[in-house]
């Protein structure tokens, strides 16, 4: 066979592979998992409608010890505590899948507005007393000391807060995003909420920027090391301005972020487990680090016009591609072996929060260069938007099974899935099963045991395997069996898009 010959076979059987992949995952089985677990995530007075009927009502008193009403919102991950920095991105992220991709969620779509509904509702109580900001609930050390189910808690439940005195800029500029979002994603449907969130973003935002400082200084000792802030307020402050301006289309807040995107950080450094990193803001989103979000998300507006200030964002939303582009001259993510997996790995635990939410701009991106005509160029690489969809789809699909070990790291999709998921409600008896208080050390025995979690925590997306594609299944393994709601938040988006577009 002469050489093009090879190339053709070769470029074929790729081709049968990702129609293989394709058509084995059911992306809207998926989809409706991946919201379901925010159910299991609930904290406070559940639903009549509650479909994780194994979860029961817990921590019902919140904030009642100050005269605050702080009942409601979510645990983080597999703990009981209401941290509300990743709550609050937890819920921008929701927000942005609902409007990006909401079309293609069907009845899903209203699931989804509910999952979201569950954190404004708290985040409105959080706001409610002018110049506070409630930033979490719970006393984390306590909290990580004990393996109880949240219905059982009987660790103290105390109510951290920052001020105009004590400010935290980061979690209320996330909160204020995460508003301003959801005010969007609710017009549609429900128009006086809508404006009830959008009128309380403007508040929390103002306040945020008032009042400037990091909460690891005001609360440092009980936000960290748990969810402390290693990026500064400074992006979190840009990324709600950006979900303000495209909330209201005020100049004002527009002007804000053009003015304050040069001034964010252009080389983060993080201590990881003892281990420094460094890298360019640009490639960097998450709970944390907002930057490479601002970029692609303000894209989509900028990219509809022939504004002055696309060299403000535009290449560096380009550079975040070329970043995690496997092909790329200019790649600063690891991969795992490409051949049997090709997962996207970067430094820190719960690795899939970042498969999930980078390969969510990509997508995002994707769309906004397809309106465009756009290509990007990685050095001399050349990169489409059907690149980058294939891109996102391939860490979509790893996560569903496309993978060496065959298996889901989604709880209750395909044959297999981890089965002993580092999550205290998950691992212990429920109350239907068990009606006895089982207190702080009464659950250790669940915690050191080899057999499954008794309840299914459907849809919850654990942190994933490590580089080399392998998997241990163990609760002590937190770093990568620990399911979160930044990991799936994400994830929600991306999977509403693939099941509408199979083998786009």
């Amino acid at each position: 066979m002469n050489p093009s010959g090879r190339l053709s076979a070769f470029i074929g059987m790729m081709m049968m592979v990702m129609v293989m992949r394709v058509a084995s995952h059911d992306y809207g089985d998926a989809l409706s998992k991946s919201i379901l677990f925010f159910e299991g995530q609930r904290s406070g007075k559940l639903s009549p409608t509650q479909r994780i009927t194994w979860r029961k009502d817990s921590a019902l008193s919140d904030g009642f010890q100050i005269g605050v009403d702080l009942v409601g919102g979510y645990y983080d991950a597999g703990d009981n505590v209401k941290f509300n920095f990743p709550m609050a991105f937890s819920t921008t992220m929701l927000s942005w899948s609902v409007i990006e991709f909401g079309k293609f969620m069907g009845p899903d779509q209203q699931h989804a507005l509910e999952a979201i509904q569950w954190a404004t509702d708290y985040f409105l109580k959080a706001t409610s007393i002018p110049g506070f900001v409630f930033a979490q609930v719970g006393d984390p050390y306590a909290d990580h000391n004990c393996w109880e189910r949240p219905e059982d808690m009987d660790t103290p439940r105390t109510p951290y807060a920052v001020s105009k005195q004590f400010p935290g800029s980061e979690v209320s500029g996330e909160i204020a995003a995460a508003l301003a979002a959801a005010s969007i994603a609710f017009r549609p449907k429900n128009l006086a909420y809508s404006a009830r969130l959008l009128k309380r973003a403007r508040m929390i935002f103002d306040f945020a920027d008032t009042y400037r400082g990091s909460y690891n200084v005001s609360l440092g000792q009980w936000v960290c090391p748990f969810y402390c802030d290693f990026s500064g307020y400074e992006d979190e402050l840009v990324w709600a301005a950006a979900w303000l301006y495209r909330a209201t289309k005020s100049p004002n807040y527009w002007n804000y972020v053009v003015d304050n995107v040069k001034h964010l950080r252009k080389v983060l450094v993080r201590n990881i487990d003892g281990v420094i990193y460094s890298g360019g803001s640009f490639a960097e989103f998450g709970w944390d680090t907002k930057h490479a979000g601002i970029n692609i998300l303000v894209s989509k507006m900028l990219l509809r016009s022939n504004t002055s200030n696309l060299d403000l964002f535009i290449p560096n939303a380009d550079k975040f591609v070329c970043s995690v582009l496997p092909e790329s001259p200019t790649l600063s993510v690891s991969y795992s072996p490409v051949v049997t997996g090709g997962l996207l790995f970067k430094p820190g635990g719960s690795n899939l929060q970042h498969a999930t939410a980078l390969s969510f701009l990509l997508l995002a991106y994707s769309r906004y260069l397809n309106q465009a005509n756009r290509e990007i160029h990685c050095g001399n690489v050349v990169a489409n938007s059907a690149r980058l969809v294939e891109l996102a789809r391939s860490q979509v699909d790893y996560i569903l099974g496309s993978n060496p070990l065959n298996m889901s790291y989604m709880v209750g999709y395909g044959q297999k899935y981890p089965q002993r998921i580092h999550h205290r409600a998950s691992s212990l008896p429920s109350v239907d099963q068990r009606l006895g208080r089982v207190d702080c050390q009464g659950g250790s025995t669940y915690f050191r045991s080899d057999k499954p979690n008794p309840n299914l925590l459907i849809g919850a997306v654990v942190g994933g395997p490590d580089l080399k594609d392998s998997y241990a299944d163990s609760r002590a393994d937190f770093v990568n069996s620990e399911p979160t709601t930044y990991i799936n938040a994400p994830l929600v988006g991306l999977l509403a898009y693939f099941s509408s577009h199979p083998s786009s």
